[in-house]
């Protein structure tokens, strides 16, 4: 697909441009005014635009109306980009027709994401343009087409971020890979995936949707937190023409739909707004839905997969999360450990990422050295696996070399907090601070979290610390 990008400011549209033509391998065009971007697209209309938002004359939505003026416009998915955003600004850009708003500087993810849902859209709009000349060729030629291009997109998203590679380096993720080769043979069970930030929910849901094969079934990923409360309905089941004022006349698909026969994927659920858990309930117990303002069902074969950093237990129990939906999405449940509970896997991890940064970055790393592994093994890993990834990939690009070595580390030798939270209840292992230490504060802390781990159950919390029920009850 052709695409041009509009900024006038010359470092930012570059490294936006080198993005888009390196990486997703994208025919670009650059202009940096909204004039001779209007003489370019009247000589051959683009399928996407991404212009900045502020510009010297004419600005980002001026130049939106101008392009949905002409004939070609609803056949051209217009992004708007800004670094001066804020919500009354993102609305008046959708108003206007934007097909999405990104802040700047730009999260490749996030920009590849709206790209593919992009495709997705346009490939959409000429299949129905195309729709009234050849509706049973279109039905059967045209499905295919759109199916292949949403696995080449999906591919190339997965190439960038690293959801390609899974590392199965111990028992924990032995088990969680049978499991979801178990889980990927039916789609009508949802699953729930918990775990701390960074420690690769994702790659999971990735795993139980391919099932250890290369499928072409759509993979649809959400963000709950991403999604402002006034989107998430229209953004998860799509609306008919006439739904909200400047709603597109053809209406749009939503999340649900473009998953169809694949795999939906709402990450961070417990952020979900609460008046639209009854719905997403709804639909994962009759496989269908309306769209807003739409007077037909329209039936899914989608599989839902969720996760969440929180505890929903406590969640229900505060009345943020409704227990309904809870018990629907603990069908089945996958529990992922912190990183620092899986150390086992760290030097493999990082192996594997040395690997493939290697390959993007076109660096010739060999191996990581012994001192570079023990301080690699110390450390707390309060972000997990992307924390892991995010240093390697540091690392690699900043240094030319044969072996990772302990002094390419010295980000992490500067945090020993860290290390040392890690090894304070270790008997033989622990580090007291220099300054005073308030041992009561602990004492506490342990108490709380005991507690906290096994749901409120103060039996259980004062067997698991060694006390009677009644000591705990003193302490508290």
């Amino acid at each position: 697909m052709r695409l041009l990008l509009v900024d006038d400011e010359d470092l930012s549209r570059r490294s936006i441009s080198d993005f888009l033509r390196e990486q997703l391998d994208m025919e670009v065009v650059e202009c940096n005014n909204v004039p001779s971007a209007l003489v370019e697209h009247t000589k051959n209309p683009f399928d996407i635009i991404i212009s900045d938002l502020k510009m010297p004359g004419i600005d980002g939505i001026e130049f939106l109306e101008k392009i949905k003026q002409g004939d070609e416009g609803k056949f051209t998915d217009f992004i708007l980009i800004t670094g001066f955003g804020n919500l009354d600004s993102a609305v008046s850009a959708l108003r206007a027709g934007a097909f999405d708003y990104l802040q700047k500087p730009l999260n490749i993810d996030e920009l590849s994401e709206v790209l593919k849902r992009s495709r997705d859209h346009l490939l959409l709009l000429n299949e129905n343009r195309e729709f009234k000349t050849n509706l049973n060729r279109i039905i059967r030629t045209e499905k295919r087409k759109l199916r292949d291009k949403c696995h080449e997109i999906q591919n190339t998203y997965v190439d960038i971020s690293g959801y390609g590679e899974i590392g199965i380096f111990s028992s924990h993720m032995e088990k969680i890979k049978e499991q979801c080769e178990i889980l990927h043979q039916d789609r009508t069970v949802p699953v729930l995936i918990e775990g701390d930030t960074g420690s690769g929910k994702e790659i999971i849901a990735r795993l139980i949707h391919k099932g250890g094969r290369n499928i072409s079934e759509p993979f649809i990923p959400i963000n709950c937190t991403a999604i402002p409360p006034t989107l998430f309905e229209s953004e998860l089941f799509g609306y008919d023409a006439g739904a909200f004022t400047d709603s597109k006349k053809s209406g749009n698909m939503g999340k649900f739909e473009l998953a169809n026969e694949g795999t939906l994927f709402l990450d961070e659920i417990g952020d979900m707004p609460l008046e639209l858990q009854g719905k997403l309930l709804r639909v994962i117990e009759e496989r269908e839905f309306y769209r807003l303002a739409g007077s037909s069902k329209v039936k899914i074969d989608v599989r839902i997969i969720c996760a969440t950093n929180k505890n929903l237990r406590t969640m229900v129990k505060d009345g943020s999360f409704r227990n309904d939906l809870y018990f629907r999405l603990n069908t089945a449940n996958i529990s992922l450990l912190p990183l620092r509970k899986r150390r086992e896997e760290i030097i493999p991890l990082a192996e594997m990422f040395m690997r493939r940064f290697n390959r993007l970055k076109k660096r010739n790393f060999i191996n990581i050295s012994a001192g570079a592994k023990k301080i690699l093994e110390d450390y707390s890993w309060p972000g997990n696996i992307r924390e892991l990834n995010n240093l390697i990939e540091r690392v690699v690009l900043l240094n030319d070399d044969s072996e990772i070595r302990a002094d390419h580390l010295g980000i992490l030798e500067s945090d020993p907090q860290e290390r040392d939270s890690f090894h304070i209840l270790d008997a033989e292992n622990m580090k007291l601070p220099e300054g005073k230490f308030d041992l009561k504060k602990l004492e506490r802390e342990i108490v709380r979290k005991a507690i906290e781990k096994f749901d409120g159950n103060k039996s259980k919390a004062a067997e698991y610390l060694g006390l009677t029920r009644s000591s705990l009850r003193s302490k508290l």
